[in-house]
């Protein structure tokens, strides 16, 4: 039996008319707990030691979405507390370029597959998001938010 959107890796369209349309992959994931329903949410993970923070963003990138990303601004920093587990999320959010799909690169086990949506189908679906986080950076991407990368400073 196979899983919904196992293989469903739709490319985004080859021309965006506006920077607007331009919106991140959306990384379509379980929820914890086996059975639970897919949720969405966008590229995400943990920052590994040894990485910089852009580092972690381009492998955490390619590896929820199979596509290879270019950051060029943090869009913003954001904070959530999840009411029943009470497990801190610190979100770097970020705005770049996609690149093509990275053929033959197995996503993260979690990830059932990648879907391009628009703002209007990412605001529909809000009773799907993983967590508040991702409407709130889609609306500050789509306000204009950008800080320029150099923001972020690594001291060894």
């Amino acid at each position: 039996h196979r899983r919904p959107f196992a293989r469903d890796r739709a490319r985004p369209p080859p021309r965006l008319q506006r920077e607007r349309d331009r919106l991140r992959v959306a990384g379509v994931r379980l929820d914890a707990g086996a059975g639970a329903p897919p949720v969405l949410n966008q590229p995400a993970g943990h920052w590994e030691p040894g990485e910089t923070l852009i580092e972690a963003c381009v492998r955490e990138a390619l590896e929820e979405s199979g596509h290879r990303f270019t950051p060029t601004a943090l869009v913003g920093i954001y904070r959530w507390k999840h009411a029943v587990s009470e497990t801190i999320y610190l979100r770097f959010a970020f705005a770049g370029t996609v690149g093509e799909r990275v053929e033959g690169l197995a996503l993260d086990a979690d990830i059932l597959g990648t879907r391009w949506l628009t703002a209007d189908e990412i605001r529909a679906s809000r009773a799907r998001h993983r967590n508040p986080i991702l409407q709130r950076c889609l609306d500050d991407y789509l306000a204009g938010r950008r800080y320029p990368l150099e923001l972020i400073t690594h001291v060894d």
